[in-house]
């Protein structure tokens, strides 16, 4: 249900859902226990009873975070649990889901209930969503969404398969999908953003769609944005 992922971080497998042209994605999301036992939840995933019991173990859910306007499924039916979480907005999801009731929105400012725990970078430029990346200081960990995706060998099948190669979701390793690179239409605000990014000492890396980075982190982040220049 949930697997520790470091310290005071876990991981949690969600059920594969489809999305536009019949494309299937697995869904992950991550927790993390911040020093006073609140409870953060990146891109919350379907909500059971097994797993809101799981998480209810670890401490109280305080923080409910869609990291950019595309992963924001499940968000009502944890609102719903938790009412007096708070909710905060990646850019544009705020217009999207009048239904949500949102409590703040990410800026390039810290979040103070997190300051010192957890930082996050918004990167700006990208014309099909505005993802906010975190990065937990106390496992070493970035956290990546739609950014960074891979997929296995076989797991989209026909015509979706020919698209997925060309898309380079299943790459021999963990990288940016092309629409992603091409819809970067403001290079000079990506490349400011990935400068905060790259700056965090990151030794492992959770994304939302494909296996996680267990070492070497950096140098892996590095690699994965190389074509995107200085």
């Amino acid at each position: 249900m949930l697997k520790e992922f470091g310290a005071n971080i876990w991981i949690a497998e969600g059920p594969t859902v489809t999305a536009a042209a019949g494309f299937r994605y697995g869904t992950r999301m991550a927790v993390i226990r911040l020093t006073n036992s609140n409870l953060v939840l990146w891109s919350p995933t379907a909500l059971s009873d097994d797993l809101r019991a799981a998480v209810e173990t670890l401490g109280a859910v305080r923080y409910l975070v869609p990291p950019n306007s595309l992963h924001h499924t499940f968000l009502g039916d944890w609102q719903r649990a938790y009412p007096d979480a708070t909710v905060y907005a990646p850019p544009g999801l705020r217009e999207k889901r009048k239904d949500i009731r949102f409590d703040a929105d990410f800026s390039d400012g810290p979040i103070a209930a997190w300051a010192g725990e957890i930082d996050h970078a918004i990167m700006w430029g990208n014309r099909i969503t505005t993802e906010v990346v975190f990065f937990h200081r106390q496992s070493g960990t970035a956290i990546f969404t739609d950014l960074v995706q891979q997929f296995p060998r076989g797991w989209f099948k026909g015509w979706r398969a020919l698209v997925a190669r060309l898309d380079l979701l299943t790459a021999a390793e963990p990288t940016v999908p092309r629409k992603f690179r091409v819809a970067f239409t403001d290079r000079r605000a990506a490349r400011e953003s990935l400068r905060r990014i790259l700056a965090w000492p990151t030794e492992k890396v959770i994304v939302a769609h494909g296996p996680p980075i267990t070492e070497e982190g950096q140098a892996f982040l590095r690699r994965v944005f190389r074509w995107l220049g200085d």
